[in-house]
């Protein structure tokens, strides 16, 4: 029986869930068993070094691999959950391989036409969505990374977007940027004092 025949699984992951600023990624991977990866883990629990290597090792050698994602204003429109299952879906329809079975992270499944299963913690116990964990994670950065080169001001090369001090603080200082979520509240308080200021 040849690989093609046999049940493609395929993993999917979200990454920027939490941050005030820029896009929510999502990847969607197919592995391919006769091609191994070593060292699939959760993103968040693997250094940025390693990310990046098995980044490339992922996109060598796994069956199918897609990353998508959702806008800031779809995100403000629709809300970061409806957002991140958009970003999903589109990285699932963008496979060159229609996956037999989805298994997605967290709690939450977007709508396909195939089988989908949510599993909670599936970024550390399932290695397809440790592989999309990944894949989601790398690309994301690499996104607040060109931002950063657009936006020095806020500090996204530091945090990525997420609300940390540095960040709350050059959004009070410098008010909100386009590529800010207006729906979150700590963005959606500075708008309203720099409003009333």
């Amino acid at each position: 029986m040849g690989f093609q025949e046999i049940t493609l699984i395929c993993g999917v992951d979200e990454a920027g869930r939490g941050p005030l600023a820029g896009p929510v990624y999502a990847a969607a991977v197919i592995l391919n068993p006769e091609r191994p990866i070593a060292g699939l883990a959760d993103s968040k629990k693997l250094s940025e070094k390693k990310r990046e290597q098995l980044a490339v090792e992922i996109k060598e050698h796994a069956y199918a691999w897609a990353i998508a994602r959702a806008e800031v204003g779809e995100i403000d429109r629709i809300n970061i959950l409806q957002a991140s299952l958009l970003a999903m879906r589109r990285a699932v329809e963008s496979l060159r391989h229609v996956p037999t079975e989805v298994l997605v992270d967290g709690s939450h499944c977007p709508k396909l036409p195939m089988l989908a299963r949510a599993i909670v913690k599936g970024d550390a116990s399932v290695p397809e969505i440790s592989a999309a964990s990944i894949l989601a994670k790398t690309a994301r950065d690499a996104e607040m990374l060109a931002l950063h080169i657009q936006f020095p001001m806020y500090g996204f090369d530091k945090h990525k977007g997420y609300p940390t001090a540095m960040h709350i603080e050059a959004l009070e200082k410098h008010g909100a940027s386009i590529i800010h979520r207006v729906s979150f509240s700590p963005v959606k308080a500075v708008i309203f004092k720099n409003k009333f200021a």
